[in-house]
C-alpha cells in the first residue's frame, strides 16, 4: 500500500496559549494515528475564538484527510468548539436525544443532577456520528473527516478506541532511531548529509540532547530514519551505526527511553 494519508491536530483552548495547561493530546494522537498508517502532518494552537476556530477548521480539513480537534466541549459558556464546527460545515447545532440518553443514566447513577451545564454538552452538530466517551460519559462527535474530541487527557484517549475503526489508513511510514551516545551533532553532519543525499527515499533527522548522567554531563544526538520502505529504513539503521562508530560514539539502536 502506496497511499499517502494525513491528518492534522486542532488544539482548542486559552489556557493551553496561555501555558497554564500543558498539552499532551498532539503526542497521544499522533501515536495512536501512526499504526493506521496516518501521518500528522500539521498542528495548530488556537484560542476559544469562534471565527478562528472555524476558519482554521476550514483549512485544515480541506487540506488532510483527517482533522483532530481538542478541547471545547464541555458544559460551560466558554466551551464553544460544538458551534464552531457545526458552522465551519454550514449545519445547526442543537441538544440531540441520543447524547442525552447516554448521560441522563450516567449522572443519575452518581446522584447528580443533568443541569443545565451538563445538558449542554448534549449539543451535537447537524447529522454528526457520536464518538463513545467510556470515561465521563459525554460524546465527542464526527463531522465528515473532522473527530471532536475532549481536552482532558485521560478522556480523549478513551475517546480513540471509538475511532480507530473509523480510520482508513495507508502506508505505514516505519522510524528507527540510532541514538550516538557521545557525538556531537555536527560531527556527523557531514557524513550523514551524504547518506541523505544517497537515500531520497528516505527521511534522515538529527536531534541533539544533553542530560545529566549523574555529577556529569552526558550529550549525543538521537538520529532517526523514517520511510515506508522497511527494508530501506533497516539499512539505514545499520548505515547510521557506522557512522557513528568512524566517530568514535557508541550507537544505540531503538533506544526505549
Amino acid at each position: 500500500m502506496t497511499q499517502i494519508v494525513t491528518a492534522a491536530v486542532l488544539l482548542i483552548g486559552d489556557e493551553i496559549l496561555s501555558g497554564r495547561t500543558q498539552d499532551t493530546n498532539l503526542r497521544t494522537i499522533a501515536q495512536f494515528l501512526a499504526p493506521l498508517g496516518v501521518e500528522v502532518r500539521e498542528a495548530r494552537v488556537v484560542p476559544d475564538v469562534h471565527e478562528t476556530i472555524v476558519a482554521t477548521l476550514n483549512e485544515m480539513r480541506a487540506r488532510h484527510n483527517y482533522v483532530f480537534t481538542t478541547g471545547g466541549i464541555g458544559p460551560t459558556h466558554d466551551d464553544i468548539t460544538a458551534d464552531a464546527v457545526a458552522a465551519a460545515f454550514g449545519r445547526g447545532v442543537d441538544v440531540r436525544e441520543d447524547a442525552l440518553a447516554i448521560l441522563r443514566p450516567y449522572y443519575a447513577a452518581r446522584g447528580q443532577e443533568i443541569n443545565d451545564g451538563r445538558i449542554r454538552m448534549a449539543r451535537i452538530p447537524d447529522g454528526a456520528s457520536l464518538i463513545v466517551n467510556p470515561v465521563s460519559a459525554a460524546p465527542g462527535f464526527q463531522l465528515g473527516n473532522v473527530f471532536v474530541m475532549a481536552g482532558v487527557p485521560s478522556v480523549m484517549r478513551g475517546m480513540l478506541l471509538d475511532v480507530a475503526h473509523r480510520i482508513e489508513g495507508g502506508a505505514v511510514v516505519h522510524v528507527r532511531t540510532v541514538r550516538a551516545n557521545g557525538v556531537r551533532e555536527g560531527d556527523i553532519a557531514d557524513p550523514l548529509g551524504e547518506l541523505a543525499k544517497a537515500e531520497p527515499g528516505a527521511s534522515l533527522g538529527s536531534y541533539p540532547f544533553v542530560r545529566l548522567a549523574g555529577k556529569d554531563i552526558a550529550y549525543g544526538t538521537n538520529l532517526v530514519a523514517r520511510s515506508r520502505d522497511k527494508e530501506l529504513v533497516d539499512r539505514l539503521a545499520v548505515a547510521l551505526a557506522d557512522i557513528i562508530r568512524a566517530q568514535g560514539g557508541t550507537p544505540e539502536t531503538d533506544p526505549v527511553d
